[in-house]
């Protein structure tokens, strides 16, 4: 059975999305070369689906398909590049006409059982990207097993929280690490 895991970038005063330009440009200040190492090495390093909602999906698509042809972009950021354009991609919107970048599904309808489905096969973790809304779905629904959180220490203010105000969980630490830059990553298992 596989399992559903929100990976997130999360403020310190709980956001995901400030709302702001494209929503998480927080992120940099903790950002740094070991927070980018751990996640590609050990954040998703069991990753094989990566889930969006429409929003984040066009996002990441238009940024990531970019990257190769960039002669300013860093090594980092290029690896990541061929790793999400490669990756068996779940866009979730009933808008969505054509999806426009490789290895990528559109659900748009009957969204709970199709995901039912994806976990009853074989495979590695399905991962929900940023998406809050998304996510903010899958928590209504029952539908997430984990949350890896990378905390950075800002606070923007408002914006778009990682946890609605009707999301009541249980969860249950699993793992967590600090880095100089001073980010936290938590892992939960959602009880």
């Amino acid at each position: 059975m596989r399992k559903v895991v929100a990976i997130e970038n999360m403020t310190l005063d709980g956001y995901v999305d400030s709302q702001t330009g494209l929503g998480f440009e927080w992120t940099f200040r903790g950002y740094s070369p070991e927070v980018d190492a751990f996640g590609n090495q050990h954040v998703r390093a069991d990753v094989d689906t990566a889930m969006y909602g429409r929003r984040t999906f066009e996002g990441m698509r238009d940024f990531w398909s970019g990257v190769a042809a960039n002669p300013d972009a860093a090594e980092g950021e290029k690896a990541h590049a061929e790793w999400v354009t490669n990756v068996s991609k779940i866009a979730f919107s009933t808008t969505l006409r054509e999806a426009g970048w490789k290895n990528t599904r559109i659900i748009a309808a009957d969204a709970a059982a199709r995901v039912a489905e994806l976990k009853a096969e074989d495979g590695g973790t399905l991962a929900i990207y940023a998406s809050p809304k998304l996510v903010h779905w899958f928590i209504d629904n029952g539908l997430i097993d984990e949350f890896r959180i990378m905390v950075h220490p800002v606070t923007v203010g408002s914006g778009t929280p990682l946890f609605h105000d009707k999301a009541a969980l249980n969860v249950d630490l699993l793992e967590s690490k600090t880095f100089d830059s001073g980010a936290v990553y938590l892992r939960y298992q959602v009880a």
